[in-house]
């Protein structure tokens, strides 16, 4: 539902699914009824699966190390201005590419940052949002704690404010769908620099955090119980407000928790980058890209809220997709937003957050992006960025005079 790393494994991964389905389904009609049949329940069962292996969709084909370029095939990613990460080798090594040097027909040229880990060469690579790997990249102090949760220890990254400027302000980072903590590394240096406490955590099934029973996703309806938990656990250690924020499907998780936490005092404001307002629009948007039979779409989502599905999907519970449309339910939410989308997101379309922000107009800040993609919003715009939130922090949560820190 996002990038290779926030979920556009998902797209490609249900792209696959429709491409085996139409070669089941030619012959006779019997073989054709089965072959959807099959379809709609890898539909299903790939929306609510978290991915461990991300396709490798990007292809390098030269690299000069001694021009520090990189040159790969032409892709809406690759050829998108900005600085992102390259993981190759099916994952056994990263670099950091800069700016665009050479746009051609069919190929990009970019500047090779540093490779980091790993012997780049010609070959099969994705292009990831991530920039940072670990946290300690950054230069600000930072320390592993957990977080407890009801199904065990959930780990996160804990970066503390400036020293002599804690007034109890923190930002919790929540990724998005097949993606990790280190998603939300880029936003740290600037709610650090507004002097905030950011807690990066993890939530089950996502890889690091302890996976629930049936090691499905919730789309939100499961996932937003860890952040809560992450609330409490901020709270016990000299939280006074807090800002969540959510990436694609972890925006779906903030939406969540928002509006099913008894800790809400403390959420002074949340902020949604690239997020999923609506399952059912963004699902059906994903369907249209890749052409699947309008069957395909509706009966997979039959299946995801179906009580009866569980040894069809995997799931141990239904998931109710109309009530994680936060359009409809607009009036439920009632904390100042900051909404950051991409008209040209390609995976989480930009409609909902739109409506969201005409709709709830009194308490959304809508900052629209173009070119941007999905969750690549800092990549492509870091100084646009930073401002949009640098700005709204400072409105919506200004700093206050510094409190001792907590011996927590």
């Amino acid at each position: 539902m996002a990038t290779t790393d926030s979920g556009a494994a998902l797209g490609r991964t249900l792209g696959k699914t429709f491409t085996t389905t139409a070669l089941v389904g030619t012959g006779i009609a019997l073989a054709a009824a089965a072959g959807t049949a099959w379809a709609t329940a890898r539909v299903a069962r790939t929306v609510i699966t978290p991915v461990r292996r991300r396709p490798q969709n990007q292809v390098v084909i030269g690299v000069d190390g001694d021009a520090g370029t990189v040159t790969l095939r032409r892709t809406p990613d690759a050829a998108m201005p900005g600085r992102f990460g390259l993981f190759f080798g099916h994952d056994t090594g990263y670099a950091r590419l800069g700016g665009l040097l050479e746009l051609g027909e069919r190929t990009v040229t970019r500047e090779l940052e540093e490779i980091v880990y790993g012997d780049l060469r010609p070959g099969r690579a994705r292009i990831s949002g991530y920039y940072h790997l670990d946290p300690e990249e950054l230069g600000l102090p930072v320390s592993s704690v957990s977080v407890p949760t009801d199904l065990g220890e959930a780990p996160a990254w804990l970066f503390p404010a400036p020293e002599g400027t804690d007034d109890g302000r923190w930002a919790i980072q929540v990724h998005g769908w097949g993606a990790t903590r280190q998603e939300g590394l880029r936003a740290v240096p600037e709610f650090h620099a507004a002097g905030f406490t950011s807690l990066l955590a993890s939530y089950r099934n996502d890889g690091h955090a302890p996976d629930s029973a049936d090691r499905r996703y919730g789309l939100g309806g499961t996932e937003w119980r860890d952040i809560d938990a992450a609330i409490g656990y901020a709270l016990e250690h000299g939280a006074r407000r807090i800002v969540l924020m959510g990436w694609s499907m972890g925006g779906a998780v903030v939406l969540q928790t928002v509006t099913r936490s008894e800790r809400l005092d403390s959420v002074a404001g949340i902020v949604l980058e690239s997020p999923v307002i609506d399952w059912v629009d963004t699902l059906q948007f994903q369907a249209g890209l890749l052409r699947l039979p309008s069957p395909i779409t509706r009966g997979a989502m039959r299946l995801i809220e179906a009580t009866w599905s569980g040894p069809i999907t995997g799931q141990g519970a239904p998931i109710d997709l109309k009530s994680m449309d936060f359009v409809a339910r607009a009036a439920d939410l009632d904390r100042p937003t900051l909404l950051l989308h991409s008209s040209d997101d390609g995976f989480v379309p930009d409609a909902a957050s739109r409506a969201l922000a005409e709709v709830r107009s009194d308490i959304v800040t809508y900052v629209p992006f173009t070119v941007a993609l999905h969750t690549k919003l800092w990549n492509y715009d870091e100084a646009g960025w930073r401002s949009a939130i640098r700005s709204w922090l400072d409105a919506t949560v200004p700093a206050e005079a510094a409190q001792p820190a907590s011996a927590g």
